[in-house]
């Protein structure tokens, strides 16, 4: 018996440790577990934090799209292509010929206008020798009346004297007389003279005027056959063959410029408050995926993009309901962060501005009602 009971008290001994491990190993699991959550939530706490405070300071939008100039080219008189320079994609400079039209019919144009200013320049010199002419006949008619003043004068005293008869002095008279009237004549004719040269609209002076404008616009209209690049860009939508005939204003192809893109995002009316011109932003383009480009924001629309649409929402009719509006915002993109010019018109755009708020700005403002 005291054999048994010696080793049933070691059993019971043996047991007891057992259960004294057991229940310590199932308190550090406890432990363990306890921290592991703990560190979670905290975790947790941190992250979300950090998610709210950088929404809070960094707006982001996935509208947004590449815009840049586009300019249609067009011709400014009508004609016959001739030659067509360049192909679709193709990069030009500024100044480099994009078509030719046909030059035949505006250079007899030209020849034309260039002979009738000769006539008229003509007319005008020979206006101007016809007035050299009537002031040499002013001259003469005026020396004729001092010449019969003279007559008459000593004829008068003549007579008086009883030297020469009444007939004789009559005829100095009338000679005198007519030296008068041949000296107002000849000023006349002097007059007219002048008039025809410089007699407003109608004057040989105007004549030539308007002929030189007839031969400046007839070699407008040739220059304007040889249609040249106005910027440096890429060659987009031509439409337009050896051969065609076209006329003004009729668009032939599109050059687009790579060198000064922008971005044209349209963000949520809710986003705008502390969105303000100058502003940095980094933005990624679909296109070029694990690339960062930069900007800043240039301006902000004065109107959201419903307000200019062609058919404006009509909110008077008692139909209302409610939709966020966007506001565009342009984002001048800065040069020296695509310096290939990679950037093509339209492509998606992810753009993130970022506001510089400060923690505590955030916290002034933060409505816990919002």
């Amino acid at each position: 018996m005291n054999e048994q009971q010696k080793e049933q008290a070691e059993n019971d001994e043996a047991e007891g440790r057992e259960r004294k491990n057991g229940g310590e190993g199932q308190g550090n699991g406890r432990r363990k577990i306890g921290i592991v959550l703990l560190v979670l939530i905290l975790a947790g706490i941190v992250v979300g934090g950090w998610l709210w405070y950088k929404c809070k300071i960094e707006l982001s939008t996935d509208d947004a799209f590449i815009e840049s100039h586009i300019h249609t080219i067009s011709p400014r008189v009508p004609g016959q292509v001739e030659k067509v320079a360049v192909e679709d994609n193709q990069q030009v400079a500024a100044g480099d010929l994009l078509v030719a039209l046909d030059e035949a019919d505006y250079q007899a144009r030209v020849a034309k206008a260039e002979a009738r200013l000769r006539r008229a320049e003509n007319r005008v010199r020979a206006a101007y020798a016809g007035i050299e002419a009537a002031r040499a006949r002013v001259d003469q008619a005026r020396a004729e009346l001092d010449q019969a003043g003279i007559d008459l004068r000593r004829g008068e005293a003549l007579f008086k004297r009883e030297v020469i008869p009444r007939q004789r002095l009559d005829q100095l008279r009338t000679a005198h007389e007519v030296a008068k009237s041949t000296l107002a004549e000849a000023r006349q004719a002097l007059a007219r003279a002048r008039a025809e040269v410089a007699g407003g609209p109608d004057g040989l002076e105007a004549r030539v005027a308007e002929r030189k404008a007839e031969l400046e616009t007839a070699r407008l209209e040739l220059s304007y056959t040889r249609i040249t690049a106005p910027v440096a860009g890429h060659v987009t939508r031509k439409s337009v063959e050896p051969g065609n005939n076209v006329r003004p204003g009729q668009p032939l192809l599109s050059l687009v410029q790579l060198e000064a893109p922008w971005i044209v995002a349209n963000y949520k009316e809710s986003q705008l408050t502390h969105m303000e011109p100058g502003q940095k932003v980094e933005f990624t383009v679909d296109a070029f995926p694990g690339r960062t480009f930069t900007g800043r924001v240039e301006s902000i629309m004065a109107g959201t993009g419903a307000a200019f649409a062609l058919l404006p929402p009509e909110n008077a009719t008692g139909n209302y309901v409610k939709v966020v509006q966007r506001v565009p915002v342009r984002i001048a993109i800065d040069p020296d962060t695509d310096p290939d010019h990679v950037l093509r018109v339209g492509l998606s755009v992810v753009p993130t501005v970022y506001t510089g708020r400060s923690l505590g700005d955030i916290l002034v403002h933060l409505n816990p009602f919002d």
